[in-house]
């Protein structure tokens, strides 16, 4: 089984920006714990970055022709703005969590609003690095049902 890690914008700068709010773990540090765990959990993750809406739908739109079985995304910014990332993910019907280093919800009101929570089976978020792993656990088991 393979899962697709998407990165949205300015994901490549962790480590760097905004430690206060988003840590000191890099994308790499991210990727790497992210791929441990898909190996002691019997899958495969590939993982994908991009600063353009239009590479992370076309991204998606790949993963469908691929069989991919799950996404994991932390779409960034888009989170608040992109329907067209949001109709992309509703579209090839992969079961898709939702990620966030920091807590959404609890910061700017722009931010507090989520096009993607509509369209995919969870959302974790606030939990930092971990995030990712908390949610890649949470997708394997509901695929393996």
């Amino acid at each position: 089984m393979k899962i697709l890690v998407l990165h949205g914008p300015n994901l490549n700068l962790l480590g760097t920006r905004e430690p206060e709010v988003y840590g000191f773990t890099t994308l790499a540090d991210i990727d790497r714990d992210t791929a441990a765990l898909a190996d002691d959990l019997g899958v495969v993750v590939e993982s994908f970055q991009s600063n353009h809406e239009g590479a992370l739908i076309d991204r998606i739109h790949a993963a469908a022709r691929e069989g991919i079985a799950g996404i994991l995304i932390n779409p960034g910014a888009y989170t608040h703005t992109s329907i067209a990332l949001r109709d992309a993910l509703s579209a090839v019907s992969i079961p898709a969590v939702e990620v966030h280093l920091s807590n959404i919800h609890a910061r700017e009101s722009f931010r507090r609003r989520s096009h993607i929570a509509p369209v995919v089976v969870a959302q974790v978020a606030g939990f930092g690095a971990a995030g990712y792993t908390l949610a890649l656990r949470g997708l394997v088991a509901r695929l393996q049902g």
